[in-house]
């Protein structure tokens, strides 16, 4: 028996090998990089980049840290190279096939296998993969991959033009835009393997890519089309296996495709957060021949119908999506890079903003134009968590050449990074570009480069062939239609027309960029909303991360490098002096920074939201940092949650309670969500700060589904008796013991005031939870800790309210301040 299993392990385990198709991990093999002209070689790892191996070797300092990235411009000039060295045994190399692939090459890149050219890649964003077998051998083969300056590249490719195209170097490249430093970024362009590295060994047939077509789905049935595409080395008989279900194949020489339908009886739909279960089916697609040669993928399919809906109206035209059949208000925020050096973001980061998102109550993310397509691992968790996305294409607030090779490149970026995305069922639409259009017609580029008429022309129509011919076109050759929502730039119109918030999309920055003060957000409400923002300031923690302890103020080199908008810090300062009490002390005025972001954004979120069914979506800007700095995100580098990102979770709730003062009256508005609708008790109440009830209100109400209503109504002379400053308004709205909506509502700014000195209580409940009471009005409650955040922070706290507080990991070691503490 013993010699039998001894003859099976040693003859029969080859075939084995042979009949399954497998890949082979370059990136875990040794890997050296060097400048080029450089005589020594250093150790690299691969997937990264140029800077966090310098880094490594301890070449260049951090380059986050301080004002470093000044001094480390030098980078972007220089040409890299890398290479390593592999081991084919006699074994692998009997396969018919070996492919060499590389997801991920930044960006204009030569490859040589055993000295000899196979490959030259010039988009970052494409997946290059070549056949291999004739450059190999049998043991020690060695691959080097040498990397050009792409702001050199960039440059020469400007020089052909006659004019200048807005965007500078970086719209030359097919490279992520940001890295070139961004309002917000850092400029570290780089270079290097971005992404895995394999080779694929294969025999009879492969297949390519999978994708499914939804042609039905009914409350009894789902139809669907799966379409495998196959490459076939030797023609023949095939079974193509979909789960249980398998179709017998004769396929030729060559490229092949090959379909074959799937039933789901009873079908669960996908549906976004907050409405309801992401289901996913999971399927396994396998091929094999008579022989036992095969190949298989793996997906997971959400059912769902999604619409983009666009009617005219007496106002405008409709923008809203339709999940399933039913009109949802979309909820989110703008996604950019999660890091200046990507290959260093680990799955776990991608799911910690999925998750951020989840818990904000977000049912939507924007996939920023700037930047790159996400991580596959975003996507699944997108899936898995009910967050739709928006997809832009990257491109951003520039415009972009036509020349042939250009638009071929971007032709095959299109269908290589489609074909990756098109099955997630968190994929909702395509978007062409980031602000191009409004850039060409609000920016005044055409007089700043000033363009003869011909060149004009010339540079528009360019851009139609790019986002109203190529792109869509290509997407009707990938995909099917119930996938094929197609945006050709966002917004559609800028924000300084009066069009602008009567159709299509929106970007709105005449808060901010435009000085106006925050209550111009009432009134500037279109019919979706996808971007707005102001900034606050990172945790100190997070400033301590990047400065040293005497380097912590606003007129340090560390914190102004921290901070990218020109006059960013200037900005924050008028808005804050219109609202709050500069506070002098640095960490005060950091925390003080982050209310004035909350207590905008909040201003514009439940604006948009109350405007339903007219506006039916908010994405502000930003949700995350790709370094740590000053800038418009609600979650910092760290990780740290910003008082913004607290208010846009409670802004966010499925049913919101929001008071608004409209035509000398307070209005208590009721938005909800939900899909069905629910009976509370509203209960309003209006304090002083010591917790005295000066008038009172209650009634009974029905809370309609899926709509904004007012529901409860005061005439603004009912409260002139009261001292403003002294008093605020508490909304109460009882749906069951356990679901309890609250909102206050302030009459004056916080500058005006007349807040006391609160005493606050903690108290220990457990390692993850804790009381909190107050004796008068405590104002933006904040609780500091080093270990995760909380469930709920900087929030108002009533006399005699008593606040449960979860945190994510177990503290005890936490301080506290309220606004009171930074009039001091």
């Amino acid at each position: 028996m013993k010699n039998l299993l001894r003859f099976l392990f040693v003859f029969c385990l080859p075939i084995m090998v042979l009949a399954q198709n497998f890949h082979s991990d370059l990136g875990k093999e040794n890997w050296n990089f060097r400048k080029k002209g450089d005589a020594k070689w250093l150790p690299a790892s691969v997937p990264g980049t140029v800077h966090s191996d310098l880094f490594t070797n301890r070449v260049i300092p951090n380059p986050f840290f301080g004002a470093n990235e000044k001094q480390l411009q030098w980078i972007e000039n220089e040409d890299w190279e890398y290479e390593t060295n592999f081991f084919i045994s006699a074994q692998d190399f009997k396969n018919e096939n070996i492919d060499l692939q590389f997801d991920g090459l930044d960006t204009y890149a030569e490859v040589f296998l055993n000295e000899k050219s196979v490959l030259k890649a010039d988009n970052m964003f494409r997946t290059w993969k070549i056949d291999v077998k004739k450059q190999l051998k049998a043991g020690q083969n060695k691959l080097v991959v040498v990397f050009q300056s792409a702001v050199k590249k960039g440059k020469e490719e400007a020089k052909k033009l006659k004019y200048t195209l807005p965007g500078d170097e970086k719209i030359f490249t097919r490279k992520a835009q940001y890295q070139y430093g961004w309002d917000w970024g850092p400029r570290f362009v780089t270079a290097g393997i971005w992404k895995k590295t394999q080779l694929h060994f294969w025999n009879s047939a492969k297949i390519e890519n999978i994708k499914f077509e939804q042609q039905l789905l009914s409350d009894k049935e789902a139809k669907l089309l799966f379409t495998a595409e196959v490459s076939c080395h030797r023609s023949g008989k095939y079974l193509l296996k979909v789960n249980g279900k398998s179709e017998t194949y004769s396929l030729k020489k060559g490229r092949n495709q090959l379909k074959i339908d799937y039933e789901i009886k009873n079908p669960k739909r996908w549906w976004s957060n907050g409405l309801g279960e992401a289901y996913l089916y999971p399927f396994v697609i396998s091929l094999s021949d008579k022989n036992g040669n095969s190949d298989q993928k793996e997906l997971n399919v959400g059912l769902r119908t999604i619409e983009l809906i666009q009617d005219k109206d007496n106002i405008g035209k409709s923008f809203y999506f339709k999940l399933n059949g039913v009109p949802v208000f979309m909820k989110g925020a703008n996604y950019i890079p999660p890091d200046s050096f990507l290959p260093r973001v680990k799955d776990s980061v991608y799911k910690s903003i999925v998750k951020n998102a989840v818990d904000a109550n977000m049912n939507m993310l924007r996939v920023w134009g700037g930047g790159v397509y996400a991580d596959d691992a975003f996507y699944d968790e997108c899936d898995k968590k009910g967050i739709l996305v928006w997809q832009d294409f990257m491109f951003a607030c520039a415009m972009y050449p036509g020349d042939k090779n250009f638009l071929n490149n971007v032709k095959q970026e299109v269908v290589d990074n489609v074909n990756r995305l098109q099955n997630h069922p968190s994929l909702a639409l395509w978007c062409g570009n980031n602000e191009n259009d409004e850039g060409w017609h609000n920016w005044g580029w055409q007089k700043q480069y000033k363009y003869s008429a011909a060149d004009s022309t010339k540079i528009w129509n360019d851009y139609k062939k790019l986002f109203h011919e190529l792109i869509p076109k290509t997407l009707d050759s990938l995909l099917a239609k119930e996938k094929n929502l197609y945006w050709p730039s966002s917004p559609s119109i800028g924000w300084g027309r009066k069009e602008s918030l009567l159709q299509g999309d929106s970007h709105y920055w005449g808060v901010w960029w435009g000085m106006e003060p925050f209550e111009i957000y009432k009134k500037k409400v279109g019919r979706f909303m996808s971007e707005y923002g102001f900034q606050g300031m990172p945790n100190l923690e997070t400033f301590k991360a990047f400065a040293n302890e005497n380097d912590l103020s606003l007129t340090s080199e560390s914190v102004k490098n921290h901070q990218k908008h020109p006059t960013g810090y200037q900005t924050i300062q008028t808005y804050m002096e219109r609202d709050y009490k500069v506070p002098k002390q640095f960490e005060d005025y950091v925390y003080v920074s982050q209310l004035l972001q909350a207590d905008g954004m909040k201003t514009a979120i439940e604006a948009h939201r109350r405007a339903k069914p007219y506006c039916m979506g908010t994405l502000y800007w930003q949700l995350n940092d790709c370094w740590p700095v000053t800038s418009w995100s609600s979650v910092d580098y760290l990780g740290n949650w910003k008082a913004f990102h607290y208010q846009v979770k409670r802004s966010f709730e499925d049913v919101l309670l929001s008071v608004a003062e409209e035509e000398n009256q307070y209005k208590v508005y009721v938005v909800s969500d939900e899909l069905t609708p629910k009976k509370g008790k509203l209960q309003l109440e209006l304090l002083d700060f010591k917790g005295a009830v000066l008038w009172k209100s209650a009634s009974e109400v029905q809370v309609e589904a899926n709509t904004s209503k007012v529901y409860y109504a005061i005439d603004k002379k009912e409260f002139g008796k009261f001292n403003p400053k002294q008093s605020v308004l508490s909304v109460k709205l009882v749906l069951s013991d356990t679901d309890v909506k609250l909102a206050l509502f302030y009459f004056e700014k916080p500058k005006d005031l007349e807040l006391s000195e609160p005493k606050i209580t903690i108290r220990h409940l457990s390692d993850n939870a804790v009381e909190v009471t107050t004796d008068v009005l405590a104002k933006n409650v904040f609780l500091n800790s080093d270990k995760g955040h909380f469930s709920d922070n900087y929030f108002d706290l009533l006399p005699g309210e008593r606040k449960v507080i979860g945190t994510t990991k177990p503290t005890k070691d936490f301080t506290f301040k309220s606004l009171f503490d930074t009039f001091k």
